[in-house]
């Protein structure tokens, strides 16, 4: 499990892998307000409400990075629970209502999702943590990643890993649109901001503009 380092006064953050497919899933709470937000519950309900329980916060919206099975398999389950608003960018729609179909295709059993409760906007306020969404399509057309700039944190899902980026291949992927995502939304950011992948370790902005093979800053 990643933890985040003090990076912000009252900021908490606890990443860990949850699904068939290891997603990171993130809970990010502000122990000023008790308010806390999860992003990317791709799996294992039990492990993530068992996380929030711990931190003892109140759970007031479910994001989503995109809406590849890994990544939404337990969001019906966490707002079941919590009563907490699923959020999604809405040129993701049509994936999200082919999740049987993506299951399907790579052997995971499928588990029905309720819709979307609202829409995710571009450079929109986030109702926890002073974030903001940014609108970084190519993985999917609807990607998009979450900026916290209180304690220099981008939630990236798949569009960047460490010393990789997102596959392209897949319904709706656009490499020279992942391409331009990256260079212009996430290394317009700080350096040494800290980039929570999809999938696997931490990295920084920084870190990828000097090391990533496949996008040079």
């Amino acid at each position: 499990m990643q933890e985040s380092n003090q990076p912000a006064q009252g900021f908490i953050r606890k990443t860990f892998p949850v699904g068939p497919l290891q997603c990171n899933c993130t809970i990010l709470g502000d122990t000023a307000t008790g308010k806390a937000v999860v992003i990317d519950p791709g799996g294992d309900a039990d492990i993530i409400m068992n996380e929030l329980d711990a931190l003892g916060m109140q759970v007031v919206a479910i994001y989503h990075t995109h809406a590849h099975l890994d990544h939404i398999l337990a969001a019906g389950e966490i707002k079941a629970r919590t009563g907490a608003p699923i959020h999604l960018h809405q040129e993701d729609k049509f994936l999200w209502d082919m999740l049987e179909q993506q299951c399907q295709m790579f052997g995971v059993p499928y588990v029905a999702q309720p819709d979307p409760d609202q829409w995710i906007k571009d450079d929109q306020a986030l109702d926890c943590c002073s974030g903001v969404a940014l609108h970084t399509p190519g993985h999917s057309p609807g990607s998009t990643s979450f900026w916290f700039d209180d304690a220099k944190l981008l939630v990236a899902g798949d569009t960047m890993f460490r010393r990789s980026i997102g596959r392209t291949d897949l319904w709706g992927g656009d490499h020279s649109q992942i391409e331009k995502s990256i260079k212009e939304r996430i290394f317009s950011l700080d350096d040494d901001a800290v980039v929570v992948t999809g999938h696997g370790p931490d990295t920084s902005v920084g870190e990828e503009k000097e090391e990533n093979p496949f996008i040079r800053g």
